[in-house]
């Protein structure tokens, strides 16, 4: 009989403002179909976006047959925050998406930082700016810069939420900067 052998598990959180693409970004990334909980949006997002998240987007990423990554994004609304508690519990590492169309992209950097500095105090965090296709500042400079200001040293890429390749090297880059072995 063959011996079983046990699988890792890794968990990632996506976080960020309403539209940055964290729905988007797990489906282009999950080897299985990404479960979401949107609904109609209902509020001031409808300006951004028809639907929303409003408990959690899940998808896993299989690394080999021995390894898993369990993607979980955050419903980007402040009114649904009791959930991002519950979506970190157990997470390796952060992943903050940021809409560079948005009118105050670094308030919403400084936001989303406060909200997680308690996970962000014992975890990793890179950063993805997206849509800086369509508006490119602040560029990847000025968030090094802000992140400077306020005491970070995070990683910082532009990304597009559709394209695997882009966030897959946001994984890679939190994995690596976890563990330079995981992310080899």
């Amino acid at each position: 009989m063959q011996a079983m052998t046990e699988r890792q598990h890794y968990k990632i959180i996506f976080t960020g403002p309403v539209g940055a693409g964290k729905t988007t970004a797990i489906s282009a990334l999950s080897d299985e179909q990404a479960l979401t909980t949107d609904e109609q949006a209902s509020d001031m997002t409808q300006q951004r976006k028809q639907t929303t998240t409003v408990a959690m987007d899940y998808g896993v990423m299989n690394l080999g047959e021995s390894e898993r990554i369990h993607l979980y994004g955050t419903p980007g609304q402040e009114r649904f925050d009791f959930m991002w508690d519950i979506l970190t519990e157990g997470g390796l590492g952060l992943i903050l998406l940021l809409d560079n169309t948005r009118s105050h992209p670094f308030q919403d950097l400084k936001f989303f930082l406060e909200s997680f500095k308690d996970f962000i105090a014992t975890n990793k965090v890179v950063v993805g700016i997206s849509f800086m296709d369509e508006n490119p500042l602040p560029s990847l400079e000025d968030y090094q810069q802000k992140l400077a200001k306020m005491n970070y040293k995070l990683p910082v890429f532009e990304v597009d939420g559709r394209c695997q390749e882009d966030v897959a090297t946001l994984v890679q880059a939190l994995l690596y900067s976890h563990d330079p072995w995981l992310g080899a």
